[in-house]
């Protein structure tokens, strides 16, 4: 659970904007178990443009052909500092700190034949040249299988470590799935000693990569960037399914960020604006990502929060079927209605955890969820999480009614 500067900045965030969504995060979200602040992509670029990539961008890196942050937009990194005093700053107040990073080394570290930190070799020693981004040209791949390939990302790990990062996005690695690089950078974590989050991106990923994500990473993308429209939040429903049940402790699939809140301020994809989801597409998305099991990064400008947006990031009850809940998966789908379900908490009475969704645009329908078809006894007590309501002790089941793009989130527990 955490925020990340891409939705709402995209690859132009400044140390002043991180510190305010920090301190938001500190004061307003924190007790909710909000706590990883994340610094998106193009960190190390001097003058990043909004809408997109500079072609052969102008990066900041040190002589060992390591990405470190732009001064001029990180003030405090100058001498050397890296990311360490904003690490130090976000720590002190309770939460941890992540990077973004693309796969691979630096193009101009190549071209340079800069040496790596800690190894006899050297950035062309280890590049593979023709390992490209489709969408960005600042990295070559890294030839994990030559002496020296894992030397590199070694290096850049035992930086982050001495930064103080706790969560790293790892970019152009997932789709297609670079293997030996995902190993590599698991195994170059292990030897720092630090706990620090793997992420993987972007999707979506392929199931036939499984064993892989979950050998290595800790959470992984299933989706596509993920924005502001209806259509692609029906799509994630259909992705989400595809992983249903495969999340465990310490592997989950990602359905990326949350484009929650005000959003495209300087960000790659529109302009600046409250989310174009209605609150009852907040409501659904929240719900499908909660009962899913689905990493939380919220992607909107903190500070600029309304009361809404605050109301799904604060509901403790919700959050609870997110964090506690396990095996979420779809359940049952017949025209608009779709049901999911999930395993409530192991300790504490036998319980149930399921959402109702209405995913057409026609109107109201009617879901009805029979109790022993979650496995429950005939007669269970019944709680809507959004609405702190209990709905008393009930038997058979129960018909539910939900507005288009609207869902119900509840609690279902043996008496």
């Amino acid at each position: 659970m955490g925020w990340n500067s891409w939705d709402c900045y995209g690859t132009t965030v400044t140390e002043q904007e991180v510190k305010a969504n920090a301190d938001y995060m500190s004061k307003h979200l924190k007790e909710h178990g909000w706590q990883y602040v994340v610094i998106d992509i193009q960190w190390s670029e001097l003058n990043p443009k909004t809408h997109g990539y500079r072609p052969n961008a102008e990066l900041a890196m040190d002589q060992y052909g390591r990405l470190i942050p732009a001064v001029n937009r990180f003030p405090s990194s100058a001498d050397g500092r890296g990311f360490k005093p904003i690490a130090d700053y976000i720590h002190g107040q309770g939460l941890k700190f992540g990077i973004h990073i693309m796969r691979g080394i630096p193009r101009k570290a190549v071209q340079q034949n800069l040496p790596i930190a800690g190894s006899k070799y050297k950035a062309a020693d280890v590049a593979d040249v023709h390992s490209l981004c489709p969408w960005n040209t600042d990295m070559y791949g890294v030839a994990t299988d030559k002496p020296g390939g894992q030397d590199y990302y070694d290096s850049i790990l035992k930086l982050y470590a001495e930064w103080g990062v706790d969560y790293i996005k790892a970019d152009d690695i997932a789709r297609p799935a670079h293997r030996g690089e995902i190993a590599a950078l698991h195994r170059a974590i292990q030897k720092t000693g630090r706990p620090i989050v793997l992420s993987l991106s972007p999707g979506p990923a392929m199931v036939k990569d499984m064993a892989t994500l979950q050998e290595n990473a800790n959470m992984w993308r299933i989706s596509d960037d993920f924005w502001d429209d209806w259509k692609a939040l029906r799509l994630n429903f259909i992705l989400m399914s595809i992983w249903s049940g495969v999340g465990k402790p310490g592997a989950w699939p990602d359905a990326d960020m949350l484009p929650l809140g005000r959003i495209g301020i300087r960000a790659e994809r529109g302009d600046n604006r409250m989310t174009r989801f209605t609150h009852d597409e907040q409501r659904t998305l929240i719900s499908l990502w909660s009962i899913a099991q689905s990493p939380l990064m919220f992607g909107g400008d903190l500070p600029s929060n309304d009361d809404f947006t605050n109301s799904l990031l604060t509901n403790d009850e919700v959050l609870e079927v997110n964090q506690k809940g396990s095996h979420g998966g779809a359940f049952a789908e017949e025209a608009d209605s779709v049901v999911w379900k999930a395993d409530g908490p192991s300790s504490g009475p036998n319980s149930k955890y399921f959402a109702v969704f209405n995913v057409g645009d026609r109107g109201p329908i009617d879901v009805r969820v029979e109790w022993q078809s979650l496995g429950m006894p005939e007669s269970c007590a019944l709680r809507d999480l959004w609405d702190h309501k209990d709905l008393g002790s009930i038997k058979g089941g129960y018909t539910f009614h939900v507005l288009p793009h609207a869902s119900g989130l509840y609690k279902l527990q043996d008496q």
